[in-house]
C-alpha cells in the first residue's frame, strides 16, 4: 500500500465516527421535530 492509500485510509478511518455520531444526532433531532410538530397540530 502506497502512503496515499495509507494517509487516505487513515482520514476515512478518523472522519467515520465522528460523521456517524453527527448523522445520528440530526437524524434524531429531525424525527423528534417531526413528531412534536405533528403532535403540536393535532391538538
Amino acid at each position: 500500500m502506497s502512503t496515499l492509500e495509507s494517509v487516505f485510509w487513515h482520514v476515512l478511518g478518523y472522519a467515520a465516527m465522528p460523521t456517524i455520531f453527527v448523522m445520528g444526532f440530526v437524524g434524531v433531532a429531525v424525527v423528534s421535530l417531526a413528531i412534536l410538530s405533528k403532535w403540536d397540530k393535532d391538538q
